[in-house]
């Protein structure tokens, strides 16, 4: 099959993103000039991180009130803004303001309730019971500490929500942030900029940068952030991983994935097709969490196709700043040009489009058809690695473990979904996929959901961000032990040494787990001989 029998539009080449000085915002729609941004300096990092840890210690002093007020001011921000805040993301980022409004604007107004309720509960000490009525003169308990200055480097498919939720956790948990939005949307970072600098946060507090996406990790890394959180693709997740093993900086990575979407026979067809065609192809089929592999039961497989290829046929393709437009244009030339090298491949391999949307004719913009590909295997990309654009493999399977077998067959693992009429036919499958989340009946969605943890296994990650989990990366924890035993001047097994302290510790073994009572018993009374010295002063 070739390029002009996929009809897909080669656009112009992309601008260079950035120069040695600035940074040029580009409408994935237009090819238009949106912005052109200064670029920062591995100099302003250092100088950043130096500010941030002046101010840390006075922010993470204030009363969890206090920061809460703070961060509630970003919600009247986001009211006030959010046609705005869509208009811009889908501007600069290609997706439609629909798009940008259901799964940029709303998932921060929901997170900015949920942390700013919950915060406390999360940073609350947690005390911890004794673990035996022998050691209950220590009261122990865990307690939440902040890093202290948080590094955050963000994506350009989502470069709103997805930074703005890690920015309100690490401020609750009484951090300082300095944060790296991507190069390709600095539009959509300077409104997010905005958005934040409009609670009015003590200097210092937090820091928005433009910086060059292959400086940026060693920049911060160097500059000695405290715990770094970065989403991006995998080889920079390991290079990144290699970088901050010098100095032990801890990590949380959100890697990217090839989602698997298993339909049984008992799945409403139309709400699985449906859902198909939103969480595989909204954002252009740019999103981590999105469905890229689809395992349907082979009774159902002509049926579901059908339905699918009927909705997928009627999507229209076009500019994300008009209203009629159900998907927009990919944000970037490379992106673009990587999906059609995995469908080109899978073509080559025998696979089959059956189902595609058109295209804008005559256009400048990055667009790509909406495609359904059958005859596909594990042996080709669209399968294998992850194709990041909007493009769907379908395959067919006969049971359930050959369907389950199909969806861990894959070197990521972030999310998944399993369709069934059955939920817990459908439960019990999902136990048995490899994935950080898996939904029934549903897909995309957790990431939205604020009290629910994102992130995954083996290649697409390690960490978690979003929910009580992702609020704990904000902090470590320390235990704090407390001896009570009132008059207590010594623990019996210090020095100087005696027989009686040797007794004494066999004394609470036999005590705890000899068989014979009598043997029990003594161990007791040589415990008891041996704590009586507790209280002496030698």
């Amino acid at each position: 099959m070739t390029q002009e029998a996929l009809s897909i539009v080669t656009a112009p080449p992309q601008p260079e993103i950035g120069n040695q000085n600035i940074t040029i915002s580009i409408n994935p729609a237009t090819g238009e000039t949106n912005a052109v941004f200064p670029l920062n300096t591995q100099d302003d990092v250092f100088a950043a991180v130096r500010n941030a840890r002046r101010a840390q210690p006075d922010w993470a002093a204030l009363p969890i009130k206090a920061r809460v007020r703070y961060v509630k001011k970003l919600a009247d921000f986001l009211q006030g803004h959010s046609m705005k805040i869509a208009e811009t993301i889908s501007k600069d980022n290609g997706k439609t303001i629909g798009d940008a409004m259901t799964a940029e604007c709303m998932p921060a107004v929901l997170a900015t309730g949920y942390y700013s309720s919950k915060a406390a509960r999360f940073l609350k000490d947690r005390r911890i019971w004794p673990g035996s009525l022998l050691t209950s003169n220590y009261l122990s308990k865990i307690v939440r500490v902040p890093y202290g200055v948080i590094g955050i480097i963000s994506p350009w498919n989502y470069p709103f929500s997805i930074p703005y939720s890690e920015v309100v956790m690490a401020l609750l948990a009484g951090n300082t942030v300095i944060l790296k939005t991507a190069s390709e949307t600095q539009m959509v970072g300077h409104i997010l900029k905005e958005c934040i600098e409009s609670a009015h946060l003590p200097p210092g507090v937090f820091t928005h940068l433009n910086l060059p996406g292959r400086i940026a990790g060693d920049a911060f890394i160097d500059a000695g952030v405290d715990k770094l959180f970065f989403t991006g693709s995998v080889s920079v997740g390991k290079y990144l991983m290699k970088k901050a093993s010098e100095r032990l900086t801890p990590l949380v990575l959100e890697l990217g994935g090839n989602d698997a979407m298993i339909v049984c026979e008992d799945a409403d067809l139309h709400r699985a097709t449906s859902g198909t065609v939103w969480a595989g192809l909204q954002n252009a089929g740019q999103s981590c969490g999105g469905i890229e592999r689809i395992y349907v039961q082979r009774s159902i497989y002509p049926q579901f196709l059908s339905l699918l290829k009927e909705k997928v046929d009627a999507l229209k393709v076009g500019n994300g700043q008009s209203m009629d437009s159900d998907i927009g244009a990919m944000t970037t030339q490379r992106q673009m040009q990587t999906v059609q090298h995995h469908v080109q491949e899978a073509l080559s391999k025998g696979a089959k489009i059956y189902a595609r949307s058109s295209v804008p004719a005559d256009t400048k913009g990055w667009f790509h058809p909406c495609m359904v590909l059958t005859d596909v295997n594990h042996d080709m990309l669209v399968m294998k690695e992850e194709t990041f654009g909007p493009v769907v493999g379908v395959m067919p399977y006969d049971t359930i473990d050959e369907a389950i077998a199909l969806a861990n067959d894959s070197d990521l693992g972030l999310t998944a979904s399993v369709w069934s009429g059955n939920r817990g036919k459908a439960k019990q499958i999902a136990r048995k996929i490899k994935a950080g989340a898996v939904m029934i009946n549903d897909h995309l969605l957790s990431h939205g959901l604020a009290e629910t943890p994102w992130g995954g296994i083996k290649e697409s990650g390690i960490g978690r961000t979003h929910g009580e989990l992702g609020f704990n990366e904000m902090t470590w924890p320390q235990v704090v032990v407390d001896q009570i035993l009132p008059f207590a001047r010594r623990n019996f097994w210090w020095q100087p040494f005696e027989a009686k302290q040797l007794y004494g510790m066999k004394g609470i073994i036999d005590l705890l787990h000899a068989k014979n009572l009598l043997v029990r018993l003594v161990g007791g009374l040589r415990l008891l001989w041996a704590f009586l010295s507790t209280f002496a002063k030698r």
